[in-house]
């Protein structure tokens, strides 16, 4: 260039000039794409207040933008798209139920999906409850999938259960399962000597029993004491929970009040006719009941029967009882009189 005529230096100078200054525009473009692009991901969404979204199992990336676009967590499908595959090294979008906070950024979002923290939905089940009505609660509980086949009576432990999205009810009845086994076995490790009971089995039976007959807490290990009295002594449970179990073949729920013939109702778990305990537990019970089954309070009572105030009288003597019985039904009486 330096033996080249003035004109064509000038014009070559020219063409250096413009290419400098086309790639200065070029970079400047660039920075202000990238800041533009950082300023997107870390901006705000248009999300007014936490929501959940499900994203299903196996949905492609654009499935994942248009479901999140339509509920309102992103502003524009496109630009989700183009954030989840320039940071696609940060891992993949999992499948499962996620809570977006409110005004979650796109940064948020990918971050949450990747994150596998799902959410963690709750299902109680009550104590006292019959295999039949648990699976009914399980039926109906949202985000639960597939069936189950029934497992045996007493078998689930009632307590509150979490889950996600998707999982399947055979899991959930197997998480069940598996803490009634450890709970029964840890209880029966701990057992009272010389209890009427030769199993933990048994203990369960017995535990069903008692879950069925009190709601109140502190009753719990004398309702126990006195149901062991009549094992040992070789008397009859006579447990109108057994019967309501008997008569409504195993649904655990009767709409009026139990009959004279209900008593005499020939079935094995009818606890009138038949010694001993019952063929199968009447419900699941709570840990409570099996600690109590397994560890009743001393006692010499033989009897109890509701007074009338959601506890119970006990008696030791047929006579005390049948007083307490005709306390009960005078102050039914009453109550229907005000009715």
């Amino acid at each position: 260039m330096a033996d080249a005529p003035p004109a064509r230096r000038g014009r070559i100078l020219r063409l250096l000039a413009g290419l400098l200054l086309t790639l200065a525009a070029l970079a400047a473009s660039a920075y202000g794409g990238f800041r533009w692009a950082l300023a997107e991901y870390e901006a705000p969404g248009p999300l007014g207040e936490e929501r959940a979204v499900v994203i299903p199992r196996g949905a492609a990336t654009g499935t994942i933008a248009q479901r999140l676009e339509e509920a309102g967590v992103i502003d524009n499908a496109r630009v989700f798209l183009a954030a989840a595959w320039v940071t696609s090294e940060a891992g993949p979008l999992r499948a499962g139920e996620y809570a977006f906070p409110a005004r979650a950024s796109l940064r948020t979002v990918l971050e949450t999906l990747r994150s596998g923290r799902t959410v963690q939905r709750r299902l109680t089940v009550p104590e006292g409850l019959t295999v039949a009505q648990i699976l009914a609660l399980l039926e109906q509980a949202e985000g639960l999938t597939g069936s189950v086949a029934p497992p045996p009576e007493g078998s689930l432990l009632p307590e509150t259960w979490s889950y996600s999205w998707g999982d399947t009810r055979e899991s959930l009845v197997r998480r069940m399962r598996e803490a009634m086994d450890q709970a029964l076995a840890e209880a029966w490790a701990q057992r009272a000597e010389d209890l009427p009971l030769a199993s933990p089995r048994e203990a369960l039976i017995l535990a069903s029993i008692i879950e069925r007959e009190t709601g109140v807490a502190e009753e719990r290990g004398k309702v126990a004491g006195v149901f062991v009295n009549r094992l040992r002594r070789g008397m009859p449970l006579q447990s109108d929970p057994t019967v309501i179990y008997a008569v409504t073949d195993g649904a655990g729920v009767l709409d009026r009040p139990l009959s004279r013939a209900d008593l005499v109702t020939d079935h094995p778990h009818n606890t009138y006719r038949n010694r001993g305990l019952p063929p199968t537990p009447i419900a699941s019970p709570g840990r409570a009941s099996i600690l109590a089954a397994v560890r009743p309070a001393e006692t010499d009572a033989l009897y109890f029967v509701a007074d009338g105030r959601g506890g119970h009288v006990f008696s030791r003597t047929l006579e005390e009882h049948n007083r307490a019985v005709a306390r009960l039904r005078a102050i039914e009486r009453e109550r229907r009189g005000t009715n």
